[in-house]
């Protein structure tokens, strides 16, 4: 059985800082180091007083992103569509 690796606050703030910014946990993980555990651990603790922890927040954050995307994509498709039957 191994022990723990002690990560200090400032680097489990970096962590952190970069999860909340949409990086993945495992990618995480591995470039620091840490165990998935320990980071989803970290972000639990770290939940605000409505309970949304910071994987939560970058989660919602690309999810929000992927929509405005596609409707993005949609408004676009439908200008075509209406441009093409304006001049046919």
């Amino acid at each position: 059985m191994h022990m723990a690796k002690h990560v200090d606050a400032a680097l489990r703030q970096q962590i952190l800082a970069e999860i909340k910014n949409g990086a993945k946990v495992s990618e995480a993980a591995a470039k620091y180091g840490v165990t998935a555990n320990s980071i989803y651990a970290w972000t639990k603790a770290q939940a605000d007083n409505t309970g949304t922890s910071p994987l939560e927040v970058a989660r919602l954050r690309r999810e929000n992103s992927d929509l405005k995307e596609l409707v993005g994509l949609l408004t676009l498709e439908k200008k075509r569509g209406e441009k093409n039957r304006k001049g046919a």
